[in-house]
């Protein structure tokens, strides 16, 4: 059951409630464990990535994602390192740290936005945000928060973001599948797993169109921005907490 639900919070994350991408990493990793739990989400995720694509194709564009690539493929080599060797509870916590930092940086970005402008439109910005989402996807399938917080300091219109958003995570997670399945953690067994819980993922993506479309239309810019920071906070102590 609680994989199921970790499943269907993998298809509502896709289909734009984003805060729910981290919760299903957390129940996922407490069934299947953390490292194995990292090949088991993945084909998930490009399967909703897939579905999530379609539904925001009209927002945003691939020209967007572009300056973020190569960085975020240096990252997964380096989380496809790291992952063979790590301790994946460490792993957990160190990741739950970076991203409650990157949340302060964009509270703090908001609140003297002219003093860090020039810092945010710098390549180095985009470049670490890009490696880090890259490391930690590798990781935990968790860089849905960095690139929130990456977004964030963007400001992007609602569309616009969750159409950025959709498109990188599904060139991101197709890069992946080599490396995952060189670890074993993508195999016959997990792929079963994957095949057994898809109905509660495509279930997940109708529930998130339209709770996603009926919250979206009511929520200001503002209110859509506060409400992703919070989730993503809470999802980042949850993390740290194990």
């Amino acid at each position: 059951m609680l994989a199921a639900l970790g499943a269907m919070c993998i298809g509502m994350s896709k289909a734009g409630l984003a805060g729910t991408s981290t919760l299903n990493v957390v129940l996922m990793a407490q069934i299947f464990g953390a490292k194995q739990s990292v090949g088991v989400i993945l084909p998930m995720l490009i399967a909703a990535d897939f579905m999530g694509y379609i539904i925001n194709r009209k927002g945003g564009s691939w020209r967007r994602i572009v300056p973020m690539v190569p960085p975020a493929i240096a990252g997964v080599v380096v989380g496809w390192f790291l992952l063979g060797r790590f301790d994946n509870s460490m792993a957990r916590i160190v990741i739950g740290w970076i991203i409650i930092v990157l949340l302060i940086f964009n509270w703090l970005l908001n609140k003297r936005r002219q003093d860090f402008l020039a810092l945010t439109e710098h390549k180095v910005f985009t470049w670490s945000m890009g490696f880090l989402a890259g490391v930690v996807t590798m990781l935990a399938n968790a860089a849905g928060p960095v690139m929130t917080v990456y977004l964030l300091a963007q400001h992007l219109e609602k569309k616009e973001h969750l159409g950025v958003f959709s498109r990188f995570f599904l060139f991101i997670n197709l890069f992946k599948v080599p490396f995952s399945t060189d670890l074993g953690i993508i195999n016959p067994r997990s792929l079963m797993t994957n095949l057994t819980l898809m109905p509660c993922v495509v279930l997940g993506v109708v529930l998130g169109v339209v709770l996603g479309w009926w919250i979206l239309k009511r929520l200001p810019q503002k209110v859509f921005e506060n409400v992703l920071f919070w989730l993503t906070a809470f999802a980042a102590v949850w993390l740290i907490r194990g």
